[in-house]
C-alpha cells in the first residue's frame, strides 16, 4: 500500500516526508538499526567474557536510586582491579541509551561520579554522551526521518522553523538549546540531521552544552547516599545558572534577528 507525502513548509526550508501507513521503517532502515544493536552486543559480550566468572545477575539498566547503589556497590568492587572493563562496558552501555533514545542515562551520569570522581566522571559523561548523540545523529540521518514523523510531527516543524530562522548564529541557538529544556535532548538527537543542522555544529553544541549539568548530576553521585530523588538533583541555584548561560549563549541570535528585521524594513521603505 502506497502513502501519501506530507509536506510542511517552515521558515525558510522546506520539510518533506513520504508518511507510510503500518510500521514506519522500510525493511532496510530497520536492518540497519538491527545490524548496529548487534554491534553494541557483541561488545558487552566481549566485555563479560573477560571478566573473571562471578554471579553477574546485578548487572541490569538502574531504574532507580536503590537499584543504582546496588550496582555502585557491586561494581565498585572490580573497577580497581578491571578498570579497563568496566570503563569500556560503562561506555558502551551509555552510548547504546543514548543512541536508541533509553530513558535512564541520569542514573548513568550519577554512577560516574560515582565510580570515578568529578572530574574524570565529567569527562566520562561528556564523552560518552556525545559520542552516544553522535551515533543517534548518524543513525537518524540514515533511517530516522520516518521516526521523527511519526513521534513528534509538530515538534519538528517547529525545530524546522527556529533552525533556518537562526542559521547565521546556529551554534548559539544548538547551546541554548543543549542548556536549557526547551527541546528534549533526545529529540534534538534525532531531529538535527533532519532539518540540516551541520554535524560540526551538533557536535560543539553537545560538547560544550552537557558539561553544565554533566557537573551537576556527577557531583551529586559522589554523594548518591544522601540523595533522596532525582528530582533533588537540580534545585533553584542550579536552574537558575543554567537557564543564565542559556540566555547569554543565545543574545547574539536574538540580536542578529532583530538586525535582519530592521534591515528587512529599510529595504522596504
Amino acid at each position: 500500500m502506497e502513502g501519501g507525502r506530507n509536506q510542511s513548509n517552515s521558515g525558510n526550508g522546506t520539510v518533506n516526508n513520504v508518511v507510510r501507513s503500518g510500521f514506519p521503517l522500510s525493511f532496510w532502515e530497520a536492518a540497519v538499526g538491527a545490524f548496529v544493536i548487534l554491534g553494541f552486543a557483541v561488545c558487552l559480550i566481549l566485555v563479560y567474557l573477560t571478566l573473571p566468572p562471578s554471579d553477574y545477575s546485578f548487572l541490569k539498566l538502574p531504574r532507580n536510586l536503590e537499584e543504582l547503589q546496588i550496582l555502585r556497590d557491586h561494581l565498585e568492587t572490580y573497577t580497581s582491579d578491571y578498570t579497563a572493563q568496566v570503563l569500556v562496558g560503562y561506555c558502551v552501555v551509555y552510548v547504546f541509551m543514548q543512541t536508541f533514545m533509553i530513558p535512564g542515562t541520569v542514573f548513568m551520569s550519577l554512577l560516574a561520579g560515582a565510580l570515578f570522581g568529578v572530574f574524570k566522571g565529567v569527562a566520562l559523561v561528556v564523552f560518552t554522551a556525545t559520542a552516544g548523540a553522535s551515533s543517534c545523529f548518524f543513525l537518524s540521518k540514515i533511517v530516522g526521518r520516518p521516526l521523527v514523523f511519526t513521534l513528534w510531527p509538530d515538534k519538528l516543524v517547529f525545530f524546522q522553523e527556529q533552525v533556518a530562522r537562526r542559521r547565521e548564529r546556529l551554534l548559539n541557538y544548538m547551546l541554548f538549546l543543549r542548556l536549557t529544556p526547551t527541546l528534549p535532548n533526545t529529540f534534538i538527537n534525532v531531529a538535527s540531521p533532519i532539518v540540516d543542522v551541520p554535524y560540526h555544529i551538533f557536535f560543539l553544541a553537545t560538547v560544550i552544552g552537557l558539561i553544565p549539568a554533566a557537573y551537576i548530576t556527577v557531583k551529586a553521585g559522589i554523594a548518591l547516599a544522601e540523595l533522596q530523588s532525582v528530582t533533588d538533583l537540580y534545585d533553584f541555584n542550579s536552574i537558575a545558572a543554567m537557564f543564565l548561560i542559556g540566555v547569554v549563549s543565545i543574545t547574539p541570535t536574538l540580536m542578529g534577528g532583530n538586525e535582519q528585521k530592521k534591515k528587512a524594513n529599510a529595504a522596504t521603505e
